[in-house]
């Protein structure tokens, strides 16, 4: 609140010399709405922080023999193919020995049933192949999945067409 202050007369006669006047504003209230302004903004910043996934890539290898081959005791291979499908296998798809395809869907008593089975092995690498027509939410379902069961080591591999034959004729 602004106030204005008038100096006394001095007594002496003559001439009357125009009073001065002194203001004075009091700057609390401003000082109190910066302050509450600058809370709110604050307060209101950390609820706008996105929600993401932290994804860490590894760096490509220069040389191919270099890379480390995985065992097919310690591999898991899950198959996203259309229509929300689902299926996985244990081990590595090779010529002379078929695995047993299963078909499961993305809810906690599907995939994430099967990953948690999973866990005892500590070497296990999980090995994603999506179809090139399976879509864009069951990506992130599947990366979720490998969040929730706090899975460390996987991969997303292009799926082959001995896959894709693998899917066509078990018959799921």
């Amino acid at each position: 609140m602004a106030e204005i202050q008038q100096q006394a007369d001095s007594g002496k006669g003559g001439k009357k010399r125009a009073k001065k006047m002194s203001t004075k504003i009091d700057m609390t209230p401003m000082v109190d709405l910066a302050f509450l302004l600058l809370t709110f903004f604050m307060l209101t910043t950390t609820f706008n922080k996105p929600n993401v996934m932290q994804l860490t890539m590894p760096v490509k290898e220069k040389n191919p023999e270099e890379q480390s081959q995985i065992k097919a005791s310690n591999a898991f291979t899950i198959l996203m193919g259309e229509a929300n499908k689902v299926y996985f296998y244990d081990g590595l798809l090779a010529d002379d020995v078929k695995p047993e395809l299963k078909l499961t869907n993305y809810s906690a008593d599907g995939i994430r049933k099967e990953l948690l089975a999973r866990r005892r092995n500590p070497d296990l690498v999980v090995l994603i192949k999506p179809d090139d027509k399976s879509n864009y939410q069951n990506m992130v379902d599947i990366l979720d999945e490998m969040n929730i069961t706090d899975q460390k080591k996987y991969a997303l591999v292009d799926i082959s067409q001995a896959d894709l034959d693998l899917i066509k004729t078990s018959g799921l």
